[in-house]
């Protein structure tokens, strides 16, 4: 930071990926004396914060980390991440836009809808965690935290410094500093209180235009006219393909789709008769016991082998057998090591102690397998009925053969014997006597027309597949409209038809969350009915809670029986609604989420701030903004529950969350 002011690069914004990293700094700097400002500024900044933290109790200020923020203020820098107090972030703005402080220690939150022009833009790398891993910032990410350097109509041009650590490429460095096109994508999509409300306002059919014109429609329909066009060049292509493999002795497409059913059948077949040899083959695993003396027909591994531990069945599922081959290698046998059923050819005795992980006693035991071993090299079962694989459909028969390969490309004959049920051999006998008897059968150049054939029907799967993909992008934000709606419908909150609101949906519109749908049902259900304000706000915190991390939630610390019992009702409710969504292909409600529900608890009971968050890892600003969005969907229940006794609990719940550092605080 000296740096930077001797060079005249401040103020400067210092992004660091973590709200720890960000704090650190800020001790750092307190702890190495640096001033950034001179008496005067520091006096009023000072002031400043004094003047906008009036609202806090005192008991409060320690577990918010008032005197540390204040001192960093005072000379001339601050942290500034979503983790702290929203008026502490509101003055770290204000008092950077004036100049009076001149470093900032930032997540990237402070790149995202807030004015704070610096000088220079500090980047501490090039990686950061996305919430599932770290992962490099895109150009577009690169832009818009950079972009803070450079203030109009006093800098003539900003700077932006990424700090070298070992690794770092300069090359990279310039290639996203150069970018500038980046995608644009909708986030759009409608929820259930969209839904109703359109339903209300406008009417069903008007909503589904009105969404058609949608950004998110927009971007779908564009990514459709590649599509079209592909298609439309695989349609030319068949015509091309079609005039090939036309024969003068009749419909050669007609002698194709012959052939073809021909195929998919006995490769359906072929496939059924591979599926039961694997099912054999694992069942024979299982009879295995220890001592048995067995040949593996195919592999790196193919030889004889004795079993050391038969197959194992925990919990449903199974281990396969462990084997020691001849060649003194101890692995477990599958079926894939298979051809057919294998069965025991002998039994050998295995030491007592015997211990795979040991060299000496793997060769001395292979050297007694080869031994043992019986000398009829093809006595192991599986190693034959290798017959009607899977390349070549049919055998050479008594009868005229078409040996044409491909998706076609199968042997026909009349002489294969099929494991097949009758009505299936009736069918392949029928197509083979169809093909026979067709004119184009006849042809000389029928295999030139064939290869052609392969062509038109590759191009024809490629064609549907490329139809699927156009069908299932166009229409798509009105077609989960309309699912939203059938489901609305199925819950009774539409009429039957869909076309109006029913009094369960005139309270869902009143309901503005990310899970309004789960609000409406546990209100509906009479989930909250015997709760105090305390237990309701507890209750509430789960539909606001998103957890910062993959840790397990503090889900089994209720505050009490009567939370308990409401949040196992809610997960119960949230369950079904998710087999519904499911069902339909809607995107899925979030779960219930008890992470902060003992501290909400203990803060709408009246305990301390420091109290609540102690046993905890929230910061006091995640509690806070926390607090303020339970606040507000507890307004909407006191608006939209059918009971008028739980409408007045949950105006109770909302003098008891919204007291001290939440009422002081203004909202983000």
């Amino acid at each position: 930071m000296r740096a930077l002011d001797h060079d005249g690069l401040l103020p400067a914004i210092t992004f660091v990926f973590s709200r720890a990293g960000c704090e650190g700094a800020v001790q750092q700097l307190l702890s190495s004396g640096i001033r950034l400002v001179d008496d005067d500024v520091s006096e009023r900044n000072r002031r400043l914060v004094e003047e906008r933290t009036t609202g806090l109790a005192e008991e409060d200020l320690g577990v918010l980390g008032y005197w540390d923020f204040a001192e960093g203020i005072a000379r001339g820098f601050a942290a500034h991440h979503a983790g702290m107090l929203p008026t502490f972030r509101e003055i770290v703005e204000e008092l950077f836009t004036q100049g009076a402080i001149r470093a900032v220690f930032a997540t990237e939150t402070l790149a995202l809808g807030i004015n704070m022009p610096a000088r220079t833009v500090v980047l501490e790398k090039l990686v950061k965690f996305n919430g599932e891993a770290h992962v490099d910032l895109s150009a577009a990410e690169y832009t818009q935290l950079t972009g803070r350097a450079g203030r109009r109509g006093i800098d003539i041009e900003g700077h932006a410094l990424v700090l070298w650590r070992r690794g770092l490429d300069p090359v990279h460095v310039a290639g996203l500093a150069s970018t500038r096109t980046f995608p644009l994508r909708s986030s759009f999509r409608p929820s259930s209180n969209m839904a109703v409300n359109l339903v209300a306002q406008v009417g069903r059919a008007r909503a589904v235009e009105i969404l058609n014109t949608s950004f998110a429609q927009f971007q779908a329909d564009r990514s459709v006219v590649g599509l079209v066009r592909t298609r439309h060049d695989q349609s030319e292509a068949m015509a091309g393909y079609a005039e090939a493999m036309a024969c003068h002795l009749g419909d050669f497409r007609e002698y194709a789709a012959l052939r073809h059913d021909l195929g998919r059948l006995e490769k359906d077949q072929a496939r059924s008769r591979s599926a039961a040899r694997r099912a054999e083959a694992e069942l024979s695993l299982e009879r295995l016991r220890v001592g048995d003396i067995v040949r593996i027909p195919t592999g790196r591994r193919s030889g004889y082998a004795v079993v050391l531990d038969p197959a194992r069945t925990h919990r449903g599922e199974t281990s396969p057998p462990l084997v020691l081959t001849e060649d003194r290698h101890a692995h477990r046998l599958t079926g894939r090591d298979l051809t057919g059923p294998i069965e025991a050819l002998g039994r050998m005795d295995i030491p007592r102690h015997f211990n795979a992980k040991s060299p000496k006693a793997r060769r001395d035991l292979a050297t007694t397998l080869r031994i043992k071993a019986p000398t009829r090299p093809g006595a192991a079962g599986g190693s034959g009925g290798r017959g009607g694989g899977d390349g070549v459909v049919g055998s050479a028969g008594s009868g005229a053969e078409v040996g044409v390969r491909g998706e076609v490309g199968l042997t026909v004959g009349d002489g294969a014997e099929r494991a097949a049920s009758p009505g299936e051999e009736a069918r392949i006998a029928d197509l083979r006597r169809r093909i026979k008897a067709h004119p184009c059968h006849a042809c000389p150049d029928r295999e030139v027309h064939a290869r052609w054939s392969d062509r038109w029907w590759r191009a024809q799967r490629e064609r549907d597949a490329v139809t699927r993909q156009v069908e299932g992008r166009t229409n798509t934000v009105a077609r989960t409209f309309e699912r939203i709606c059938g489901l609305l419908s199925d819950l009774g909150y539409l009429s039957a038809d869909g076309l109006t609101l029913t009094a369960d949906g005139e309270r869902l519109r009143r309901i503005y969350s990310d899970r309004d749908l789960l609000v409406a049902e546990c209100l509906r259900q009479g989930t909250w009915v015997r709760l105090d304000a305390p237990s309701l706000a507890a209750c509430v915190s789960m539909l606001v809670h998103e957890p910062r991390s993959e840790e397990p939630a503090d889900a089994v610390r209720q505050p009490n029986a009567d939370v308990a019992e409401a949040g196992t009702a809610m997960v119960r409710i949230w369950s079904e609604l998710e087999e519904r969504e499911r069902a339909i292909g809607l995107p899925l409600t979030a779960s219930p989420d008890a992470g902060i529900a003992w501290a909400v608890h203990r803060w709408a009971a009246g305990q301390r701030l420091d109290a609540v968050l102690r046993q905890g890892d929230l910061a006091a600003g995640d509690f806070v903004r926390r607090c303020k969005q339970i606040v507000d969907l507890l307004d909407q229940i006191a608006s939209a529950a059918p009971e008028p006794h739980l409408r007045g609990v949950a105006r109770k719940a909302v003098d008891a969350v919204l007291r001290g550092v939440v009422a002081a605080d203004r909202l983000d």
